[in-house]
């Protein structure tokens, strides 16, 4: 092959690359891969340098111990499938998580669709649980809306609860807690429940601060309308149909 033909040979192949790459681009670019089934244990979706913003799990791949954007989430929560949500800082921000299966006594179900307040914990649910004991059924469905301590953060919740554990004496670990309740660092109470309670219940629940019952406006199990006040005795305080 003298030097015309391989010069000729050369450009051949450099074009043939060039064309292979702008068909390989309008691919990547204009039709994007095309799966009819995904079959994965666990999905990160993350940002450009890396930042998970959501992450979708089976049970065993639930990040309990793990870091995920540089943090332990909560090494005492029970692994559960469904999806973590996370925000630009990194932090947990709510989440998606459900179970169900039968027992000894029966079966155990729940859902839990939660959105926390900023570094804190769920500010709003929507829950599910569905208990069978025996010839006993115990189910409650609720939009439930929280309040949390005001000085509450992440890291400051972890460190706390890991004191607390390792106190063993029933009463100075109750004084303890009294105590960072008190600072406003851990705590928190249901202020309002919309829904279905496992005395089988449809109403509207409304609580004080310390999450004491003062106001119910619900159907009882029997049908029967009930309005009741409460004061911070729990008494009932007024009532329709008066008791």
């Amino acid at each position: 092959m003298n030097a015309f033909e391989k010069n000729v040979l050369r450009l051949g192949v450099v074009a043939s690359l060039a064309m292979a790459g702008t068909a390989l681009y309008n691919t990547t670019a204009e039709q994007p891969n095309h799966f009819e089934t995904l079959s994965v244990e666990r999905l990160n979706i993350v940002e450009a340098d890396g930042t998970v913003k959501l992450l979708i799990t089976n049970t065993e791949r639930f990040p309990t111990t793990e870091e995920v954007n540089g943090r332990v989430l909560n090494e005492t929560r029970k692994k559960r499938s469904g999806m973590l949500f996370f925000n630009e800082e990194g932090m947990e921000a709510g989440g998606l998580i459900f179970d169900g299966s039968k027992n000894e006594q029966g079966h155990s179900s729940g859902l839990s669709l939660t959105f926390d307040q900023y570094n804190g914990d769920q500010v709003m649910q929507l829950l599910t649980t569905d208990q069978q004991r025996g010839d006993q059924r115990r189910v409650s469905s609720a939009l439930v809306f929280n309040d949390r301590p005001e000085h509450e953060t992440q890291d400051k919740v972890r460190e706390v609860m890991r004191e607390i554990e390792q106190i063993e004496d029933p009463a100075v670990r109750r004084a303890k807690i009294q105590e960072y309740q008190e600072q406003g660092i851990i705590g928190g109470s249901t202020r309002l429940l919309l829904g279905k309670t496992g005395s089988q219940n449809n109403g509207l629940f409304l609580f004080a601060k310390d999450g004491s019952p003062r106001a119910m406006f619900y159907v009882d199990a029997n049908d029967q309308v009930q309005l009741q006040f409460m004061n911070d005795k729990g008494e009932v305080t007024h009532s329709w149909p008066e008791q």
